[in-house]
């Protein structure tokens, strides 16, 4: 039983991360399918890019959903069933992995920003805030959302073992979580690399092309 309970969340949150809510809510507001225009990515920048703000910010909200529950789901109801710090690490890896290859669309998913996100606000909220404000003023200053993940992706992990005995407690299993998110990001984020280099990539704001 000491194995079966944090398989069971693993497995329940890597489910939940393979629900891809840029292609489910565009279908709902009959907007055209995110994987097919932009990046072609299906998350919400992709989704912004169709021109509709509302329908962004609803994959935005439900995508970091999928990485905050199963991080707080471990740390606040897991005790009693023997999930801890480790558990919590690995659900959060596995909402961010079902988002990036999820199982319900093909294995093809997003880049897992806003999920990667949701883990962090899970893990803590100042760590969450923080990664968020990077984000944030990266994206203010060059409008590139690609180029303000690449950075908060980078930086989560080193605040986290910075920081770490000020703001928190860094734990091992947790910390290794980060980096791997972090190297899967900039992994996914390879083309958009090419075409920021190139100076091709698309603008926040910018529409797809008609």
């Amino acid at each position: 039983m000491e194995l079966l309970y944090p398989v069971i969340a693993t497995v329940a949150a890597y489910l939940l991360g393979s629900l891809s809510f840029a292609v489910i809510v565009s279908r709902a507001f009959g907007l055209s399918d995110p994987r097919t225009f932009g990046s072609k990515n299906p998350g919400a920048t992709n989704v912004l890019r169709s021109g509709s703000k509302k329908a962004a910010i609803i994959t935005l909200l439900f995508d970091a959903l999928k990485g905050l529950l199963p991080v707080l789901a471990v740390r606040y109801f897991g005790k009693p069933y023997g999930l801890e710090d480790g558990t919590a690490a690995l659900v959060g890896l596995a909402a961010f992995l079902g988002h990036l290859w999820p199982v319900f669309f093909g294995f093809k998913g997003g880049k897992g920003v806003a999920t990667a996100l949701g883990v962090l606000f899970g893990v803590d909220l100042y760590l969450g805030l923080m990664v968020g404000a990077t984000w944030l003023f990266v994206a203010y200053v060059s409008r590139y959302s690609s180029l303000s993940s690449l950075v908060a992706a980078v930086f989560a992990p080193a605040f986290y073992l910075l920081l770490d005995g000020s703001l928190w407690r860094a734990e091992k299993t947790i910390a290794l979580a980060l980096v791997v998110m972090g190297g899967l990001l900039i992994y996914r984020h390879y083309e958009n690399i090419g075409r920021l280099i190139a100076g091709k990539e698309s603008k926040l704001g910018a529409k797809k092309a008609s």
